[in-house]
């Protein structure tokens, strides 16, 4: 069994949706293909499901930010 923190309800998932289209990537599928992400994973991240910490560090290093960037917005 795999080991590791879950990230849920931290940040809204809508921003990895408007980070990717920010880079601009118009598809998930090429966004989490250029970046050695598994394409039907990174789905479900956008769609909301739980991924694990390593993952979002993973994917926020592919957008080129921070993880304060990353967590500095939407938390009031």
């Amino acid at each position: 069994m795999k080991r590791g923190f879950i990230v849920k309800d931290l940040k809204p998932i809508s921003t990895l949706k408007e980070l990717r289209i920010a880079k601009g990537y118009s598809s998930y599928e090429y966004f989490a293909y250029d970046h050695n992400i598994s394409r039907a994973q990174y789905g479900r991240y956008e769609k909301g499901e739980d991924l694990r910490f390593s993952t979002l560090a993973k994917i926020i290093n592919a957008f080129g930010i921070t993880m304060s960037e990353f967590f500095s917005e939407g938390f009031d």
